[in-house]
């Protein structure tokens, strides 16, 4: 930002005007001056420090015009404003173009006026200036070190530059996708991020002309921020984006441990739509897609859960483990060509919305079941869990739709581990009544009917092998069938008819009733659903 006036800018003053100016030489005409000093003296070389506008009557000028000029251009001055009248007349015909051999502004006035109002006029303009830049730095300074005391986020880092500029800005990662955008931004912003970014700085005819600065140490830069359209004031803007990169370097500091840049940004995008802090589709969008992101016809919203050997009690290292799985599941979803969104939704739960490389619903299945399959492998390589499932809800088209699909495919992960089955994915018609009983499972009425159901057998001292409760899930899961049971089981049919009338007695109820095999199936699926919940938790 200039904090002072130029020549031009003086020369237009009103008061100056008055003096019905006329412009002998142009030199220098729109460069900063650095203050106005009016004298007569022949020789200034000894008073001037360099950048002055010098006002004169002209004598010694006019006298000896090159000596004077040389003396002016010496000592640094930019130009010189002459009063004619009394003294001075006319200037000699010299004059002007020593001016310009000496790469002087040369003004002449035809009217006389106060030299003591310009120098008045021009020192305040220059002085309030000077004043206003040190007031607006000290400003940003103190935002910035507000900022990071707090340890303000990402986003409140980059909203707060675009509030003292009053423009959009964003911070983009090396792959150009925009991590953090102000909300100050439009979803036209965005629009086409990536190929605009690579484009910019440039001079290439698509170029735009952006304000930009880098994020990270010399050599070691890992961002930039970018205020994505030319400035109303390019100096300060780079002056704030410059406080903005060290607040924002200081802040990956002090993050370093936790998940990555673009992961923190998806999982804000995710959480600003499930909270409806925005609620605007096409806005959705365009952060989703700058943050890589494809567009595409249909988006699976998908969950990863992992169903652990024991969750550990350091929270620490608990962290550390789920944010592997995150950059697990994201790297296996990218290194797959597919693209998505990835936040983690509690511990060992990661949610996605996934764009997949070729969304046609004729191979959209065998690109889920190959997913599926490299989610489970690279899971069990690097968590080592007891189970893992990758769960989707119903497909569709709009990127709000899909985060707010992620509680739908939330729901049939959890059930879906509490099957106990594997299989490269598990949709909500893979789930059904189990999907219902995990729903209800801590409901007191069901946990009663369970234990009413089965109390009489889960009370016994069975010691036989297999127990009596295995024998009756078998039979159960068999609809009823005692051939399919026996081979189950791995039991003679004699074997299993009499283990079965020691169970009808137990339970006091018909085993070829529909209804009571439909009762006791329900209660051990209650049951399980319990047990594996609390395993779970242990």
């Amino acid at each position: 930002m200039s904090v002072s006036l130029t020549v031009g800018e003086v020369v237009a003053l009103p008061v100056v005007q008055a003096g019905e100016p006329e412009v002998l030489s142009a030199r220098r005409w729109d460069e900063p001056l650095r203050w106005v000093h009016g004298s007569d003296l022949p020789d200034l070389s000894a008073l001037l420090q360099g950048g002055e506008l010098v006002l004169t009557t002209g004598a010694a000028l006019a006298k000896a015009p090159r000596k004077y000029l040389q003396r002016l251009a010496s000592a640094g001055a930019i130009g010189v404003i002459v009063e004619l009248g009394t003294r001075v007349t006319e200037l000699p015909g010299t004059a002007a173009s020593t001016a310009e051999d000496l790469d002087l502004a040369l003004v002449v006035l035809h009217r006389p006026i106060r030299f003591v109002d310009v120098t008045e006029a021009v020192h305040r303009r220059i002085v309030a200036e000077q004043y206003d830049e040190v007031a607006f730095d000290r400003r940003v300074h103190e935002t910035f070190t507000e900022l990071s005391m707090r340890r303000a986020s990402v986003a409140g880092i980059v909203d707060a530059a675009a509030r003292i500029l009053d423009e959009p800005v964003v911070l983009e990662d090396l792959s150009h996708h925009a991590v953090a955008v102000s909300a100050r931004a439009h979803d036209t912003t965005l629009r086409d991020w990536e190929r605009r970014s690579r484009r910019n700085p440039g001079s290439g005819a698509d170029a735009e002309q952006w304000a930009t600065t880098a994020v990270g140490p010399r050599s070691a830069e890992w961002g930039r921020l970018v205020v994505p359209r030319p400035p109303a004031d390019p100096g300060r803007a780079t002056m704030v984006l410059e406080r903005a990169a060290a607040a924002l370097a200081l802040n990956r500091m002090i993050e370093r441990d936790r998940s990555g840049l673009q992961q923190q940004a998806q999982s804000g995008l995710i959480d600003d739509v499930l909270r409806g802090r925005i609620t605007d589709e096409r806005e959705a969008a365009a952060r989703a897609h700058a943050l890589g992101l494809r567009a595409s016809a249909h988006y699976f919203p998908a969950v990863v859960l992992v169903e652990r050997q024991k969750r550990g009690r350091d929270p620490v290292a608990r962290h550390r483990r789920n944010v592997a799985l995150v950059d697990t599941v994201a790297h296996t979803v990218n290194a797959a060509g597919h693209t998505g969104l990835f936040t983690l939704r509690g511990d060992g739960e990661v949610g996605a919305v996934i764009a997949l490389k070729d969304p046609r619903p004729a191979v959209a299945h065998k690109a889920l079941t190959a997913l599926g399959d490299g989610l489970r492998r690279e899971i069990d390589r690097v968590d080592a869990p007891r189970h893992s499932v990758l769960a989707l809800a119903a497909d569709v088209s709009e990127v709000t739709d899909a985060i707010a699909g992620l509680a739908e495919a939330a729901h049939v992960a959890e059930v879906a581990v509490s099957m106990g089955e594997k299989r490269p994915y598990f949709r909500a018609a893979d789930t059904r009544l189990r999907g219902l009983l995990a729903l209800l499972r801590d409901d007191l009425r069901v946990q009663r009917f369970a234990e009413t159901e089965l109390k009489s057998l889960l009370a016994e001292d069975d010691r036989s092998d297999p127990s009596n409760l295995t024998v009756l899930r078998r039979y159960l899961g068999a609809a009823g069938n005692k051939v399919a049971t026996a081979e189950l089981l791995h039991m003679s049919r004699p074997a299993l008819y009499k283990r079965l009338a020691v169970i009808r007695e137990i339970l006091g109820v018909d085993l070829d009733d529909s209804e009571s095999m439909t009762s006791l199936h329900v209660a051990l699926l209650v049951l399980d659903a319990r047990d594996r919940a609390e395993g779970t938790a242990g």
